[in-house]
């Protein structure tokens, strides 16, 4: 039962998150808003008036708080089943990094800076000409967005 449900929800979650994400979506809201705000003259700016979008965009907004949690819920473990898959399926990565993203933000930051000094002390010694350093690559990324 419960199996049924979490399929279903994963299903209806999905498809509305696709949806809202739609460029039409989004000129849908658009239009209703104008609409609504065109009526403002006709009901005299009344509290209900202005209540009647106030209550739809809360309870919207509510709801897909909720369905875009758990799109990201399901892309993030997505994601950490494939790159586990990629360790675990490297020659040469190491194995003790499958799983760090249930680890604390200060464990994670302090394996970080560990694998930074490691590979400035390669780069000292020469032994990772070929590839660029970690402050490089850190930069690069930070360039990009």
């Amino acid at each position: 039962m419960r199996d049924a449900l979490d399929r279903l929800f994963t299903i209806v979650a999905g498809r509305i998150a696709r949806l809202t994400g739609q460029p039409a979506t989004f000129i849908v809201a658009v239009v209703l808003i104008i609409g609504w705000a065109l009526t403002g003259p006709l009901f005299d700016y009344s509290d209900t008036w202005q209540l009647i979008v106030n209550t739809s965009t809360t309870i919207v907004t509510f709801l897909m708080v909720f369905l875009i949690q758990n799109s990201q819920n399901r892309d993030a473990a997505a994601m950490q089943a494939k790159l586990d898959e990629l360790i675990r399926a490297v020659d040469k990565a190491r194995g003790q990094f499958v799983g760090i993203e249930h680890k604390s933000d200060t464990e994670i930051e302090k394996i970080r800076a560990d694998l930074e000094e490691e590979c400035r002390l390669e780069a000292e010694r020469g032994e990772a000409s070929m590839k660029p350093r970690s402050s490089e690559s850190v930069e690069r990324l930070r360039r990009r967005y």
